[in-house]
């Protein structure tokens, strides 16, 4: 059995309740149990609006006190959260009667007066008890959190983000939460008067189970499990006069972050959204400019340690490809047999084996939902990098897919093509031996694994993480796909697909 992990903290006032409670919301998920106690007046409904309130981004949200109600249910742009008041209820039996027993799966539970029914509480959970501090002053109160069960590992964490916070001196800044993204990342801005930084929780952990030749699928296919990538990246591209943040802060062991701050205007715009032309231009260019440099593989992390960019070898290649073949193709209720998977596997070998050697930094997410636009910089460095942490050493093609074959927004095909000619006229500039055909295969070769990945990516978010909003975008992905595989050189690929891969729903 775990052992319980407790910290005790002052809050001078109503202003520190609500950074604590921001504090956990960067923590929280889906399941999570979190219980409020403590005298009439000890502050238990505060500290449960300002969480609601930092989930919604909304300081000015209605939250009442649920004392008659017993419970509100607030569908929160992460999650569902049930704020429940116990103080009305006599026993724990009583639950059952008000829908709390058991709790609605799939939402956080904030649980006002636990005490009233102690035993009906979930053993894993987190136990926040406040308490008058008149000696501080009128509106001070401590707050003793604990977490049980699972949810020791979440206290531990806020534990040390507030150590974090302390030396870093933002303890006392205003939060304000941001939208995270498909992974266990999450991020919020500090603000110090109006000057703002980001704030990233990024918390060590591999992504699945073991099951590929002994490693879980991050670890095979060179996905970042800290936040040392991150780092050691940022450096390295500012180190080539791109605009990454600077790192102001950081803890490595725990996975804490204080970046610059870049804005969040990006690089489309309109409703719905649509890419901005000269912001593509420059996005375009900066690839260009970034791929005709010979890149090291091996980049400074701290003044003793360095990073080495892992190689986008044909093994991680075909994991990924293999998603289709785990979670797409079941969600289509497909079943091509062994001897056809076999197949798959053999066909794409062959044709990753035939791709050109050449490697520069390969970012992995170079698209439009991690570029921001900086209007007052100059040339490349008015595009904002952000999501880096996944670099490989690989094909120069694979970033220009993912930013002219944009997974969440339609880029219409004149302009992928107009793209495409600048990247490569930019690279003949430079080189006059570019290889300009090898270069049209190698983009066409890896949009057909990127899509193929991400139609089972976005399968396996809908039916192992819950996240059932990305399957709007795989009809998207399969116009993308189609496009690429009509390339002489994906001929016997192209076969196995239309015999076995049917289209995604709409």
């Amino acid at each position: 059995m775990t052992a319980p992990a407790t910290f005790a903290v002052a809050l001078a006032n109503e202003t520190a309740t609500a950074n604590l409670m921001a504090d956990l919301a960067l923590l929280i998920n889906a399941g999570d149990v979190i219980t409020l106690s403590g005298d009439l007046g000890a502050g238990k409904t505060a500290a449960a609006r300002a969480l609601i309130r930092y989930l919604a981004g909304d300081d000015a949200l209605e939250v009442p006190s649920p004392t008659f109600t017993l419970a509100q249910t607030y569908d929160l742009p992460s999650f569902p959260l049930l704020h429940a008041d116990l103080y009305r209820i006599e026993d724990a039996s009583e639950l059952e009667e008000i829908g709390l027993d058991p709790l609605p799966e799939g939402v956080v539970a904030l649980i006002e007066w636990p005490e009233r029914a102690a035993r009906a509480l979930p053993a894993d959970r987190i136990d926040i008890a406040l308490s008058h501090r008149p000696a501080l002053g009128a509106s001070a109160r401590a707050a003793e959190i604990t977490g049980h069960g699972r949810a020791a590992a979440q206290v531990a964490r806020l534990a040390a983000l507030r150590r974090f916070l302390g030396r870093a001196d933002y303890e006392s800044a205003r939060r304000r939460r941001m939208a995270g993204d498909a992974s266990t990342r999450s991020y919020a801005r500090l603000f110090k008067g109006e000057a703002a930084v980001i704030l990233m929780n990024a918390p060590k952990r591999p992504d699945g189970a073991a099951l590929y030749h002994g490693k879980s699928y991050s670890a095979a296919v060179h996905l970042a499990e800290d936040v040392r990538p991150f780092v050691a990246v940022a450096n390295g591209l500012r180190g080539q006069g791109l605009s990454a943040p600077a790192i102001y802060h950081a803890d490595l062991d725990n996975g804490f972050l204080i970046l610059e701050d870049l804005g969040s205007e990006g690089v489309i715009g309109g409703a719905p959204p649509r890419p901005l032309p000269e912001r593509y231009q420059a996005a375009t260019d900066l690839l260009a400019e970034l791929h005709h440099t010979p890149l090291p593989s091996t980049l400074p992390l701290t003044p003793q340690t360095t990073y080495t960019i892992p190689d986008f070898d044909i093994e991680a290649m075909l994991i990924e490809i293999g998603l289709m073949l785990e979670w797409y193709l079941p969600d289509r209720d497909a079943d091509p047999g062994d001897a056809a998977r076999e197949k798959f596997i053999a066909l794409w070998r062959a044709l990753l084996a035939r791709q050109p050697a050449d490697e520069t930094w390969t970012l992995r997410d170079f698209h439009s939902p991690n570029l921001i636009w900086l209007a007052d910089r100059v040339g490349i460095g008015q595009v904002g990098v952000i999501d880096f942490q996944d670099t490989v050493m690989g094909p120069p093609s694979y970033d220009l897919v993912s930013l002219l074959q944009d997974a969440r927004i339609d880029v219409p095909e004149p302009l992928e093509l107009a793209m495409f000619a600048r990247y490569v006229g930019a690279r003949r500039a430079a080189d006059p031996g570019f290889d300009a055909a090898g270069f049209a295969e190698s983009y066409a070769v890896m949009s057909a694994q990127r899509n193929t990945r991400l139609l089972g990516t976005f399968a396996r978010l809908n039916r192992r993480d819950g996240k059932p909003h990305y399957l709007r975008h795989q009809p998207r992905i399969w116009t993308y796909l189609n496009r690429s595989l009509a390339h002489p050189a994906l001929d016997a690929v192209r076969g196995w697909y239309a015999a076995y891969v049917p289209p995604p729903r709409t």
